[in-house]
């Protein structure tokens, strides 16, 4: 989708230009920010930015002032002068996501941006994501976290052995799992199955019991929490949890790709181990409409 590599089949178009035959106007209206900062240490922030701005043929006076004002969006304004060496992680993500922004791109792509973060610099570069969302450019992120699929994407490609196994928006993607969930852990692993029993009522499914934790699928969320729960304490069972929660992009991936697993297996007659990744799509407006073995953003 960038240019960068030759299809092995099939074809792709970039904000209505072909990767192949129109690779030049396509690099013209894309960024990319590769899985690792590509700056410079012994640069400070703003230099790189300056320097980044230099080889996308801006002018001296014109990459400087969009040097600080990437610094100033990107919550870098304080730190612009100092070395890189002296850089958080997060810091480098968003001075590279920055990087990227330098001619202000229809798309962006962007590869596994938080791996190998905290917990601060991964909710930082999300901020910087969504900032760059709404203020229109479509973004195609790659990443092996399915919570920050779930967190950002407005729509989700799953990858499994090189193919588009699903795809939608996360609510769609988890709605092929089932029902929602309401699990019940009691603090008395005697009560487990009398648990079950007292809150099968309220399943549409079959009743899950698993470590001391009862798991009951359930469509209407409000009436089965205050019904269930009230069976519990008129039957003095007393609790360490209750609570209700939807299926997770995680369960979802590891359902499909396991079917998909299972399906080549039969298929080649040998068992197979699935290599799996997820594309994500977090866009305000179209950029793509043709499919490649990555998926396509809609």
């Amino acid at each position: 989708m960038a240019t960068l590599l030759d299809l092995d089949g099939g074809s792709v178009r970039v904000a209505g230009y072909d990767v192949v035959t129109e690779g030049r106007q396509v690099r013209r209206r894309i960024g990319l920010v590769g899985q690792y900062a590509a700056v410079d240490e012994e640069l400070s922030g703003r230099q790189n930015l300056v320097m980044f701005g230099r080889l996308s043929r801006l002018s001296p006076s014109s990459a400087r002032r969009r040097a600080d004002e990437l610094l100033e969006q990107f919550g870098l304004a304080d730190t612009g002068a100092k070395r890189i060496s002296a850089y958080s992680g997060g810091m480098r993500r968003r001075l590279d996501l920055a990087a990227g922004l330098i001619v202000a791109p229809e798309v962006l792509f962007v590869d596994e941006p938080t791996t190998g973060l905290d917990p601060a610099g991964r909710r930082h570069v999300w901020n910087s994501i969504r900032g760059l969302v709404d203020g229109g450019t479509t973004v195609l992120l790659t990443t092996q976290y399915l919570e920050e699929a779930d967190e950002l994407a407005d729509s989700i490609s799953m990858l499994a052995h090189g193919r588009v196994v699903a795809g939608g928006t996360p609510a769609e993607l988890k709605a092929q799992i089932g029902d929602d969930w309401l699990e019940i852990v009691p603090r008395a692993d005697a009560d487990v199955q009398r648990t079950a029993q007292l809150a099968a009522p309220w399943a549409s499914g079959e009743v899950h019991v698993a470590n001391g934790r009862v798991q009951v699928p359930v469509v209407d969320r409000a009436n089965a929490l205050v019904g269930a729960a009230a069976a519990l304490r008129d039957a003095g069972v007393v609790l360490d949890d209750l609570t209700i929660r939807t299926p997770t992009l995680d369960e979802v991936f590891l359902h499909l790709t396991g079917a998909a697993a299972t399906t080549e297996a039969a298929t080649s007659g040998a068992a197979t181990t699935a290599e799996a990744g997820t594309t994500t799509a977090a866009s305000t407006e179209p950029a793509t409409s043709t499919n490649s073995s990555q998926g396509a953003l809609s």
